[in-house]
Protein backbone atom coordinates (compact mmCIF):
# COMPACT_ATOMS: atom_id res chain seq x y z
CA UNK A 1 0.00 0.00 0.00
CA UNK A 2 1.32 3.45 -0.86
CA UNK A 3 2.59 5.69 1.89
CA UNK A 4 -0.06 8.05 3.20
CA UNK A 5 0.58 11.73 3.90
CA UNK A 6 0.67 12.47 7.62
CA UNK A 7 0.20 15.23 10.14
CA UNK A 8 0.96 15.58 13.84
CA UNK A 9 -2.19 15.85 15.93
CA UNK A 10 -2.09 15.90 19.71
CA UNK A 11 1.57 14.94 19.51
CA UNK A 12 0.80 11.80 17.47
CA UNK A 13 1.68 11.25 13.82
CA UNK A 14 -1.46 10.10 12.00
CA UNK A 15 -2.47 9.70 8.34
CA UNK A 16 -3.99 12.72 6.66
CA UNK A 17 -5.87 12.46 3.39
CA UNK A 18 -9.28 13.46 1.97
CA UNK A 19 -11.01 10.23 3.02
CA UNK A 20 -9.90 10.54 6.64
CA UNK A 21 -10.88 14.22 6.62
CA UNK A 22 -14.31 13.23 5.30
CA UNK A 23 -14.64 10.57 8.00
CA UNK A 24 -13.90 13.16 10.68
CA UNK A 25 -16.52 15.49 9.20
CA UNK A 26 -19.05 12.65 9.00
CA UNK A 27 -18.49 11.70 12.64
CA UNK A 28 -18.70 15.36 13.63
CA UNK A 29 -22.08 15.71 11.88
CA UNK A 30 -23.55 12.74 13.75
CA UNK A 31 -22.12 13.10 17.25
CA UNK A 32 -22.32 15.56 20.11
CA UNK A 33 -19.08 17.23 21.20
CA UNK A 34 -18.03 14.85 23.98
CA UNK A 35 -18.73 11.71 21.96
CA UNK A 36 -16.98 13.07 18.88
CA UNK A 37 -13.92 13.87 20.97
CA UNK A 38 -13.99 10.28 22.27
CA UNK A 39 -13.63 8.79 18.79
CA UNK A 40 -10.86 11.22 17.90
CA UNK A 41 -8.96 10.39 21.09
CA UNK A 42 -9.47 6.69 20.36
CA UNK A 43 -7.82 7.23 16.97
CA UNK A 44 -4.87 9.09 18.47
CA UNK A 45 -4.42 6.64 21.35
CA UNK A 46 -4.56 3.76 18.90
CA UNK A 47 -1.74 5.17 16.80
CA UNK A 48 0.36 6.10 19.82
CA UNK A 49 0.06 2.52 21.09
CA UNK A 50 0.11 0.47 17.89
CA UNK A 51 3.15 2.21 16.43
CA UNK A 52 5.19 0.87 19.37
CA UNK A 53 4.05 -2.75 18.90
CA UNK A 54 6.05 -4.54 16.18
CA UNK A 55 3.20 -6.87 15.20
CA UNK A 56 0.93 -3.88 14.49
CA UNK A 57 3.30 -1.55 12.66
CA UNK A 58 2.50 -2.90 9.19
CA UNK A 59 -1.26 -2.51 9.59
CA UNK A 60 -3.47 -0.74 7.07
CA UNK A 61 -3.24 2.72 8.63
CA UNK A 62 -6.08 4.22 6.63
CA UNK A 63 -8.44 1.37 7.55
CA UNK A 64 -7.40 1.71 11.20
CA UNK A 65 -8.07 5.45 11.05
CA UNK A 66 -11.51 5.07 9.47
CA UNK A 67 -12.52 2.35 11.94
CA UNK A 68 -11.46 4.36 14.96
CA UNK A 69 -13.06 7.61 13.79
CA UNK A 70 -16.36 5.99 12.80
CA UNK A 71 -16.60 3.29 15.48
CA UNK A 72 -19.42 4.94 17.42
CA UNK A 73 -21.69 6.16 14.63
CA UNK A 74 -24.45 4.27 16.43
CA UNK A 75 -24.38 7.10 18.98
CA UNK A 76 -25.76 9.32 16.21
CA UNK A 77 -27.73 12.21 17.69
CA UNK A 78 -29.74 12.56 14.45
CA UNK A 79 -30.95 8.93 14.70
CA UNK A 80 -30.38 8.54 10.95
CA UNK A 81 -27.85 5.74 11.43
CA UNK A 82 -29.58 3.81 14.21
CA UNK A 83 -31.54 0.64 13.47
CA UNK A 84 -34.53 -0.61 15.41
CA UNK A 85 -33.17 -4.04 16.24
CA UNK A 86 -29.36 -4.29 15.89
CA UNK A 87 -26.88 -3.84 18.74
CA UNK A 88 -24.97 -0.60 18.58
CA UNK A 89 -21.69 -2.15 17.42
CA UNK A 90 -23.44 -3.52 14.33
CA UNK A 91 -25.13 -0.20 13.59
CA UNK A 92 -21.74 1.49 13.73
CA UNK A 93 -20.04 -1.12 11.56
CA UNK A 94 -22.79 -0.98 8.95
CA UNK A 95 -22.76 2.82 8.88
CA UNK A 96 -18.98 2.90 8.42
CA UNK A 97 -19.15 0.37 5.59
CA UNK A 98 -21.87 2.40 3.87
CA UNK A 99 -19.75 5.54 4.27
CA UNK A 100 -16.78 3.84 2.60
CA UNK A 101 -18.88 2.49 -0.27
CA UNK A 102 -20.05 6.02 -0.98
CA UNK A 103 -16.97 8.11 -0.20
CA UNK A 104 -13.87 6.00 -0.85
CA UNK A 105 -12.25 6.62 -4.20
CA UNK A 106 -9.30 4.30 -3.54
CA UNK A 107 -9.16 0.50 -3.47
CA UNK A 108 -11.67 -0.55 -0.82
CA UNK A 109 -12.17 -4.14 -1.83
CA UNK A 110 -14.18 -6.68 0.14
CA UNK A 111 -11.23 -7.44 2.44
CA UNK A 112 -10.60 -3.82 3.45
CA UNK A 113 -14.30 -3.20 3.99
CA UNK A 114 -14.39 -6.27 6.22
CA UNK A 115 -11.38 -5.07 8.22
CA UNK A 116 -13.18 -1.83 9.05
CA UNK A 117 -16.46 -3.63 9.75
CA UNK A 118 -14.81 -6.17 12.06
CA UNK A 119 -12.80 -3.49 13.87
CA UNK A 120 -16.01 -1.70 14.80
CA UNK A 121 -18.29 -4.67 15.36
CA UNK A 122 -15.77 -6.32 17.73
CA UNK A 123 -14.48 -3.27 19.59
CA UNK A 124 -16.37 -4.21 22.77
CA UNK A 125 -15.37 -7.89 22.57
CA UNK A 126 -11.63 -8.10 23.31
CA UNK A 127 -11.72 -11.87 23.77
CA UNK A 128 -12.27 -12.05 20.00
CA UNK A 129 -10.85 -8.73 18.75
CA UNK A 130 -7.38 -9.39 20.16
CA UNK A 131 -7.11 -12.54 18.03
CA UNK A 132 -8.05 -10.79 14.81
CA UNK A 133 -6.06 -8.79 12.24
CA UNK A 134 -3.70 -5.97 13.32
CA UNK A 135 -6.24 -3.30 12.31
CA UNK A 136 -8.86 -4.81 14.63
CA UNK A 137 -6.37 -5.09 17.50
CA UNK A 138 -5.07 -1.54 17.06
CA UNK A 139 -8.59 -0.12 16.95
CA UNK A 140 -9.48 -1.93 20.16
CA UNK A 141 -6.36 -0.73 21.99
CA UNK A 142 -7.09 2.90 21.14
CA UNK A 143 -10.72 2.75 22.20
CA UNK A 144 -9.89 0.91 25.40
CA UNK A 145 -7.28 3.53 26.31
CA UNK A 146 -9.98 6.20 26.49
CA UNK A 147 -11.59 4.19 29.28
CA UNK A 148 -8.55 2.80 31.09
CA UNK A 149 -5.89 5.45 30.55
CA UNK A 150 -2.18 4.73 30.72
CA UNK A 151 -2.44 1.65 32.99
CA UNK A 152 -4.61 -0.19 30.47
CA UNK A 153 -2.21 0.12 27.54
CA UNK A 154 -0.29 -3.08 26.74
CA UNK A 155 3.30 -3.27 27.96
CA UNK A 156 3.60 0.42 28.73
CA UNK A 157 2.87 1.39 25.12
CA UNK A 158 1.18 4.66 26.15
CA UNK A 159 3.10 7.14 28.29
CA UNK A 160 1.56 9.65 30.66
CA UNK A 161 3.03 12.45 28.55
CA UNK A 162 1.36 11.11 25.42
CA UNK A 163 -1.95 10.65 27.21
CA UNK A 164 -1.87 14.18 28.64
CA UNK A 165 -1.00 15.75 25.27
CA UNK A 166 -3.89 13.97 23.54
CA UNK A 167 -6.43 14.91 26.21
CA UNK A 168 -5.22 18.51 26.17
CA UNK A 169 -5.73 18.64 22.40
CA UNK A 170 -9.03 16.73 22.47
CA UNK A 171 -10.61 17.25 25.93
CA UNK A 172 -13.08 14.89 27.55
CA UNK A 173 -15.90 17.47 27.89
CA UNK A 174 -18.04 15.45 30.29
CA UNK A 175 -17.67 12.25 28.29
CA UNK A 176 -18.29 9.97 31.28
CA UNK A 177 -21.85 11.15 31.87
CA UNK A 178 -22.70 11.34 28.18
CA UNK A 179 -21.40 7.83 27.60
CA UNK A 180 -23.52 6.45 30.45
CA UNK A 181 -26.57 8.23 29.07
CA UNK A 182 -26.04 6.69 25.63
CA UNK A 183 -25.88 3.19 27.07
CA UNK A 184 -28.91 3.72 29.28
CA UNK A 185 -30.74 5.20 26.31
CA UNK A 186 -30.09 2.03 24.32
CA UNK A 187 -31.82 0.09 27.07
CA UNK A 188 -34.84 2.36 26.94
CA UNK A 189 -35.18 2.35 23.14
CA UNK A 190 -34.15 -1.19 22.17
CA UNK A 191 -33.45 -3.31 25.25
CA UNK A 192 -33.35 -6.54 23.25
CA UNK A 193 -29.98 -5.43 21.84
CA UNK A 194 -28.41 -5.07 25.30
CA UNK A 195 -28.79 -8.58 26.69
CA UNK A 196 -25.71 -10.23 25.21
CA UNK A 197 -23.18 -7.42 25.38
CA UNK A 198 -21.53 -4.97 27.74
CA UNK A 199 -24.35 -2.41 27.48
CA UNK A 200 -26.46 -4.46 29.88
CA UNK A 201 -23.75 -4.21 32.56
CA UNK A 202 -24.15 -0.43 32.74
CA UNK A 203 -27.89 -0.56 32.48
CA UNK A 204 -28.21 -3.00 35.36
CA UNK A 205 -26.37 -0.45 37.51
CA UNK A 206 -28.03 2.76 36.35
CA UNK A 207 -31.56 1.97 35.07
CA UNK A 208 -34.16 1.03 37.65
CA UNK A 209 -36.44 -1.82 36.63
CA UNK A 210 -34.21 -3.14 33.84
CA UNK A 211 -34.35 -6.92 33.61
CA UNK A 212 -31.68 -8.61 31.57
CA UNK A 213 -32.56 -11.71 29.56
CA UNK A 214 -29.46 -13.86 29.95
CA UNK A 215 -28.11 -16.43 27.53
CA UNK A 216 -28.55 -19.15 30.10
CA UNK A 217 -32.24 -18.25 30.48
CA UNK A 218 -32.86 -18.54 26.74
CA UNK A 219 -30.91 -21.77 26.33
CA UNK A 220 -32.36 -23.43 29.41
CA UNK A 221 -35.89 -22.55 28.25
CA UNK A 222 -35.15 -24.15 24.92
CA UNK A 223 -33.71 -27.27 26.51
CA UNK A 224 -36.72 -27.62 28.80
CA UNK A 225 -39.07 -27.28 25.83
CA UNK A 226 -37.22 -29.92 23.85
CA UNK A 227 -37.14 -32.32 26.77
Amino acid sequence: MSTLPTRVFGGVTVPHNPLITSALAYARAHMIDSLYNHVVRSWLFGFAIADKIPALQDRDREAHSIAAILHDLAWDHTNELISKDDRFEIDGANAARNFLKKEATGPYDKHRLQLVWDSIALHTTPSIALHKEPEVVATFFGIAADFTGVPGAPNGALTQGEYDAIVKEVPRLGFNDDFREVFCGLCRTKPQTTYDNMVGDWVEKYVEGYTRLRGIDMLEAGLEMLG
